[in-house]
């Protein structure tokens, strides 16, 4: 079979180590073995195989393990290898006696790289030096690489090109292997929580007619045949909103949620969120069930409330700390904002306090800049800010107490939000007219203002029962438990800016057969 013709094959445009790999590609072919097989016979994972040898010993029935080779040392008649799959490695060990025919020395000498997919029937011995092993009867080649190695002590360092390659950065460092282990962990922690607290999992759509939950600039598409323009989700709230006025007590969902805005270390055009409805409930309630719910993940993933984040100790213990957001912001800043009621007095005392605030930005917006700048940088241990006001709040229940203000919370960790709650509205006309104040902004330039949704206020108008919501970005979470401190480094395929392929390639990684 000829290879077709383009720079990825191509001698020409190709290393030496690649040309000869290609080489080897060949030779399987000509020695009629066929380099990437449709089947692959396995009857042990290295693990289980390590488990095997711990229960009985040594074994005379063979077993076949499956992986990829990362150490290759060959001596004579005899080789030894490593292979490794998902749950660990092992070591082969191969003598030219043991094998069939002239294997040994036309195949496994010649044509075998590291890297190659194999798998390796044997019994379970333990060699002289105390190292558990299959010693080799057969070889059966699964698939044949045609790239080196990266060299996992030298390997990929500069987090962009790690990033854009994450195949190889997560052959060239294991350790970020563990780290995606870790989130999965996470979630699953999550999970167990909420089902454990009679939460019903539920999925809402991607694709939504009318984008709402949040204040978020939507992604946009069109569907064809129904001639229709849709929005990729910002939010699942009024979705889960809807289930809860249905008649479930509890709902969740975690899932990707798409906001078309800018990129930093703490955010990402895609990202997973966590969202929870809980009827019957209000803000105070939802702030103890956050504490208890990420103290309970820390105990599961970690062994410990106490986390450790860029050389500080995180103390996830509840109860957390609870801070007015206009106390926060007037001791951090000396600004009362509740003292200047509109967009330029506002804006008047921040230039007077030494601040430059947009001139473009709303009364709301001023306000949550104020709190983004001076007050949340400094929230390392789990603290909520509580009482927004009811301007920067359209979905949040109002204040008996104020009528200026909501009952909202969010969640600070280590200098970053990770959650968003509050009491919902659950009166449809309430609700009507905070969405008319939302459709004036959006008329006068607010871009990030939500929009009117009527089958949400028809599904009010039939009634929601008292209920608190929740949200929270699991990839911030993440970051906490893994010591990260990008959101790009927790999210296996992050989005980056488009660059020239031979950029993305110069420099990028040390290839040298993973090998010192």
């Amino acid at each position: 079979m000829s290879e077709p013709s383009h720079p990825l094959f191509d001698p020409a445009t190709l290393t030496d180590q690649e040309v000869a790999r290609l080489k080897n590609l060949a030779g399987l072919r000509a020695a009629g073995i066929d380099p990437y097989p449709a089947r692959a016979r396995r009857t042990h994972s290295i693990a289980a195989a390590r488990a095997l040898y711990a229960q009985e010993g040594e074994t005379r029935q063979p077993v076949t393990v499956t992986g990829r080779l990362r150490r290759i040392r060959v001596m004579g008649k005899m080789s030894f290898a490593d292979l490794e799959d998902g749950s660990g490695s092992l070591q082969l060990v191969l003598r030219r006696d043991a094998l069939p025919g002239d294997f040994y020395d036309v195949v496994w000498k010649r044509l075998i790289d590291l890297g190659d997919f194999i798998g390796a029937t044997g019994p379970l011995v333990v060699t002289k030096t105390g190292e558990l092993s299959v010693e080799v009867q057969e070889v059966q080649f699964l698939s044949k690489t045609l790239k080196p190695m990266p060299d996992k002590w030298h390997g990929m360092r500069d987090p962009e090109k790690r990033y854009r390659r994450r195949s190889v950065d997560l052959l060239a460092n294991p350790p970020v292997r563990d780290l995606f282990r870790t989130r999965a962990a996470i979630v699953r922690a999550v999970r167990t929580y909420l089902d454990n607290e009679g939460f019903l999992e539920v999925e809402t759509p991607i694709l939504q007619p009318l984008y709402g939950g949040a204040a978020a600039r939507p992604f946009v598409t069109h569907h064809n045949q129904l001639h229709q323009d849709l929005y990729l989700r910002i939010s699942f709230e009024l979705y889960l909103k809807r289930l809860i006025a249905g008649g479930y007590d509890r709902v969740y969902e975690i899932g990707r949620d798409f906001r078309n805005e800018g990129v930093s270390f703490k955010h990402n055009p895609e990202f997973t969120q966590l969202e929870f409805y809980e009827a019957y409930a209000d803000y105070q309630d939802v702030m103890r069930r956050t504490e208890e719910m990420v103290s309970f993940v820390a105990q599961q993933v970690n062994g410990s409330p106490l986390l450790t984040w860029q050389g500080q100790t995180v103390d996830l213990t509840p109860p957390w700390r609870r801070i007015p957001l206009r106390q926060a912001i007037l001791d951090a800043t000396g600004i009362d904002y509740e003292n200047y009621p509109d967009a330029v007095s506002l804006a008047d005392a921040m230039h007077r306090f030494g601040h430059e605030p947009d001139p473009r930005s709303s009364w709301g917006k001023l306000v949550d800049s104020l709190m983004a700048k001076h007050v949340e940088p400094n929230l390392i241990q789990p603290t909520f800010l509580i009482d927004y006001p009811r301007d920067v709040s359209p979905l949040a229940k109002g204040s008996p107490d104020d009528p200026r203000q909501v009952e909202r919370f969010e969640g600070f960790l280590v200098g970053m939000e990770i959650c968003n709650a509050f009491s919902e509205i659950n009166d449809p006309i309430d609700q009507l007219q905070r969405f008319v104040d939302e459709s004036y902004r959006a008329r006068h330039g607010d871009d990030e203002a939500h929009p009117i949704d009527e089958a949400y206020l028809e599904a009010l108008s039939y009634g929601m029962p008292p209920t608190g919501g929740f949200g929270m970005g699991i990839d911030r979470l993440t970051m906490l438990f893994v010591d990260a401190d990008t959101i790009r480094e927790v999210i296996l395929f992050p989005h980056l800016r488009t660059v020239k392929e031979e950029e993305v390639a110069e420099g990028e990684l040390a290839e040298g057969d993973g090998e010192p």
